[in-house]
C-alpha cells in the first residue's frame, strides 16, 4: 500500500539530509519533487499544488525557528502534518443508533459495495455487541443476493431477501419492519450497483435513501481506480449526500490518489478502509495512520489494536507459565500462529511495524508463508508435537517425506523453533515476558 508514493516521497526529504538548514532554494527542490509524488500517485494536479504550496510556506516561515531540528526531520513533520488534514485531521465513525439504525451503502458495482456490507455487519457484531440485519436490495443480479447470503453465513448474521420483489425500496422498507419485529439494532441496506455512473441508478438509490431515511449513507469506492475514484464519489456526493466514504482494495497495487483527494473533493470523511478478503479486515480510517504509512514509519498503533482484538488472557497466562518451565512445544507454535493469521493479512501486518517495510521491500510475503510450517508441523505425531526432543533422524526423514519437504527444510525448522524456545524461556526467567504478557493484558483486550 503506497509503496511508490512513499518511496517518491523519501527520495524528496533525501536531498535535504546533507543540508545544515532550510534554505529556500532547498525547500523549493524538495516541494518540486512532493509535488510529482502527488501526482504521480494520481492526485489531482490542482490538489496536489495547493497542497505543495502549504507545505512551502510552512517550511518557509519555521526555517530560522527550530535550528535544533534536521532539515530533512522537519519537512518530515510539516508534510504528516499536511497529510493529516488533507485526510481530514482526525477520525469520525457512523451513526448506526436508532430503532433500529439504518446504514445505506452506494457504490459502483465491482467497487466491493457488497463485500464491504457483510465487513461492516461483522465489525458491528464484534466490536460493537450489535445485533445487524443484511438487506439484499439488488434486483437485478441473482448472483449479489446469493453473494450476500453467502458473506452472511459466514460471519453468522442474518439476512433479508424477496427475490420475486423488484421493488429495491419497498425491499428494503420491509426489511426494516422486520428488523423491528425480531430485535435487531442496525439494518445494513445493499443496493445495486452499475458498471459506470448512470442517471437510472443516481435515481434508484436516491429513491431508496427518500424512503428510508438512513441514519448513515456510506459510499464504497474502489481505490485503484485513482482519480476516477474522485470523479465517481463527486457524482454520487451531488445526487445523494452521503455522510462517508469507505475505500476498498487498499491492499492492492493502489497510487493512493483516491485517499488523498476524496476530502478535498467531496469534504466528506473517510470513515473504513477495507484490506483484504477477510471478513476481519476492515479498519476505521485514522488519517494520522494513515500518514505515518504512506511516511514510511509504519503503524503499530493499529498492529498493538490487532493484537489485542486476538489476545485470549487465559491462553497467554497458560503459554507464560509453559514458557517459563521451558515446556514450550509445537502444538503451542501452531496456537500462536493461528492467532497471528486472525490478525489478517500478513504483508499489512509486517508493514505496520515501523521500519519492516523497507527490509522486506521486493520479497514476496503472504500467508502462504504459513503453509510449510504447518505442514511439518502436522505432519508429526501427537507424541512429536508435544515433545520436541523425540525428534531424531528417522522420525525427521518421516516427516519431510509427509510434507513433501527435504531433510534439510526439516533441520533447519527445528533448528529455528529451538532457538526461539531458548529465547523465550531465558527473558521469561528475566521477568522480560511477564511484563510483556501483563502489558498486553491490561490493554483492554478482548477475552474469550
Amino acid at each position: 500500500m503506497f509503496d511508490s508514493l512513499s518511496d517518491r516521497l523519501e527520495g524528496a526529504f533525501k536531498n535535504l539530509r546533507g543540508d545544515g538548514k532550510l534554505t529556500e532554494i532547498n525547500i523549493a527542490q524538495s516541494v518540486k519533487e512532493i509535488r510529482r509524488a502527488l501526482v504521480s500517485a494520481d492526485v489531482n494536479y490542482k490538489i496536489a499544488k495547493d497542497f505543495t504550496d502549504k507545505i512551502k510556506d510552512e517550511a518557509l516561515g519555521t526555517r530560522n525557528v527550530l535550528k535544533a531540528v534536521k532539515p530533512g526531520e522537519l519537512m518530515v513533520k510539516i508534510v504528516m502534518d499536511e497529510l493529516v488534514d488533507l485526510m481530514g485531521g482526525q477520525s469520525v465513525g457512523i451513526n448506526a443508533k436508532g430503532n433500529p439504525g439504518v446504514i445505506l451503502v452506494a457504490g459502483l458495482q465491482g467497487s466491493g459495495k457488497t463485500t464491504f456490507s457483510g465487513k461492516l455487519a461483522n465489525h458491528l457484531k464484534n466490536k460493537k455487541k450489535s445485533r445487524p440485519l443484511l438487506v439484499a436490495c439488488d434486483v437485478y443480479r441473482p448472483a449479489a443476493i446469493d453473494q450476500l447470503t453467502v458473506l452472511s453465513e459466514q460471519i453468522g448474521v442474518p439476512i433479508y431477501s424477496e427475490r420475486e420483489n423488484k421493488n429495491p425500496t419497498a425491499i428494503a422498507q420491509n426489511a426494516i419492519l422486520h428488523a423491528k419485529q425480531h430485535g435487531f439494532d442496525v439494518v445494513i441496506v445493499d443496493p445495486a450497483g452499475r458498471l459506470a455512473v448512470d442517471e437510472e441508478m443516481l435515481n434508484e438509490i436516491e429513491d431508496i435513501k427518500n424512503g428510508i431515511v438512513p441514519t448513515e449513507t456510506l459510499f464504497v469506492v474502489d481505490s485503484m481506480t485513482g482519480q476516477d475514484a474522485v470523479n465517481t464519489a463527486k457524482a454520487f456526493n451531488e445526487r445523494i449526500n452521503y455522510d462517508g466514504v469507505v475505500l476498498t482494495k487498499m491492499d492492492g497495487d493502489t497510487r493512493g490518489g483516491a485517499a488523498l483527494s476524496i476530502k478535498y473533493t467531496v469534504g466528506k470523511p473517510i470513515k473504513f478502509v477495507s484490506m483484504g478478503e477477510g471478513m476481519d479486515t476492515l479498519d476505521i480510517f485514522y488519517p494520522d495512520r494513515m500518514a505515518q504509512r504512506i511516511l514510511g514509519m509504519g503503524d503499530i498503533v493499529s498492529f498493538v489494536e490487532k493484537a489485542q482484538d486476538q489476545f485470549d488472557e487465559k491462553e497467554a497466562k497458560r503459554l507464560e507459565t509453559r514458557i517459563r518451565k521451558n515446556k514450550f512445544d509445537f502444538n503451542d507454535f501452531h496456537s500462536q500462529l493461528n492467532q497471528i493469521r486472525k490478525m489478517g493479512d500478513l504483508k499489512s501486518l509486517i508493514n505496520m511495524i515501523p521500519g519492516m517495510s523497507k527490509m522486506t521491500k521486493g520479497l514476496e510475503i503472504d500467508n502462504s508463508a504459513f503453509k510449510k510450517v504447518e505442514a511439518i508441523i502436522q505432519s508429526m505425531t501427537p507424541q512429536e508435537r508435544g515433545n520436541p526432543e523425540l525428534l531424531n533422524m528417522s522420525r525427521k526423514r518421516r516427516i519431510a517425506r509427509g510434507c513433501g519437504q527435504n531433510i534439510h527444510e526439516i533441520n533447519m525448522f527445528i533448528k529455528q523453533f529451538d532457538q526461539m524456545r531458548k529465547m523465550m524461556h531465558k527473558m521469561s526467567k528475566g521477568g522480560n515476558m511477564n511484563q510483556m504478557m501483563g502489558n498486553l493484558g491490561g490493554g483492554g483486550g478482548r477475552r474469550r
